[in-house]
C-alpha cells in the first residue's frame, strides 16, 4: 500500500533502532576539500605540495572512519573532489619543478665555460 506515487510502501520502510546515530557528513571531508583546493590553486608556485600531502593523508583517515562507521558518516563526493584537487596540485607542482629544471639547464648551457680573458691577453 502506498500513500502517494514515488513513496515507499509502508511494509518496505525499515524502522531504525533508537540508538542508531543520524547520518552526518564527516568533518574531515571539508578539510580535505579545502586543502585540495588550496593545493590546486598554489600548485604552480610549488606551495601546493604541503596542503596536497596533508589532504591525501586526511582523506585516508576519513575513508577509514567512514568505513568503520557503517554508513553513518557521509561526504564521499566531497572527499573524492578534494583528492582530485590535491593530485592536481601535486601534478602542477611537479610540472613547475620540471620546467624550472629545464630552464636552469638551458641557461647553464648558454653560459660561457671557464674564464673569458680579454682579447689582448695570450
Amino acid at each position: 500500500m502506498t500513500t502517494a506515487p514515488g513513496q515507499l510502501s509502508v511494509a518496505e520502510q525499515v524502522p531504525r533502532h533508537p540508538s542508531d546515530p543520524d547520518p552526518a557528513r564527516a568533518t574531515k571531508t571539508r578539510a580535505v576539500f579545502a586543502l585540495g583546493l588550496i593545493a590546486a590553486l598554489t600548485g604552480l608556485f610549488i606551495g601546493g605540495i604541503v596542503p596536497a600531502t596533508v589532504a591525501l593523508q586526511l582523506s585516508r583517515q576519513a575513508r577509514r572512519e567512514a568505513y568503520a562507521s557503517g554508513g553513518f558518516l557521509t561526504g564521499a563526493r566531497w572527499l573524492r573532489r578534494g583528492e582530485q584537487l590535491a593530485w592536481t596540485g601535486l601534478l602542477l607542482a611537479a610540472f613547475a619543478l620540471v620546467a624550472l629544471a629545464v630552464i636552469a639547464v638551458v641557461r647553464l648551457a648558454q653560459a660561457p665555460f671557464g674564464y673569458d680573458y680579454p682579447a689582448n691577453v695570450d
